[in-house]
């Protein structure tokens, strides 16, 4: 029997704010209308942003080719898509 392949096709679109080279990465909680986050790595050649991902895809549970960013990519303020996130996902309620 064929596994099945289908996702759900449920997008968030997330305002986030990054905070890097803490001591410490994770998410913080809200932050205005966006979403704290600290990244240990240095806002440096990208990786503070693949740092920002994976903490993403980690924490909703999707693969990191799922989370773009779609603005703010050189900016601590951005916005951030994640595709095929669970609807009734309620980690975030800190």
């Amino acid at each position: 029997m064929k596994k099945s392949t289908s996702r759900s096709t449920e997008e968030l679109v997330l305002k986030v704010k990054v905070e890097p080279r803490s001591s410490k990465s994770g998410i913080e909680g809200k932050y205005g209308d966006a979403l704290k986050i600290k990244l240990t790595s240095p806002p440096v050649e990208g990786k503070a942003n693949k740092e920002l991902i994976e903490i993403l895809a980690k924490e909703f549970g999707i693969h990191k080719n799922d989370v773009k960013i779609i603005s703010g990519r050189r900016s601590k303020n951005k916005t951030i898509r994640l595709c095929g996130v669970d609807s009734t996902y309620s980690g975030l309620e800190k």
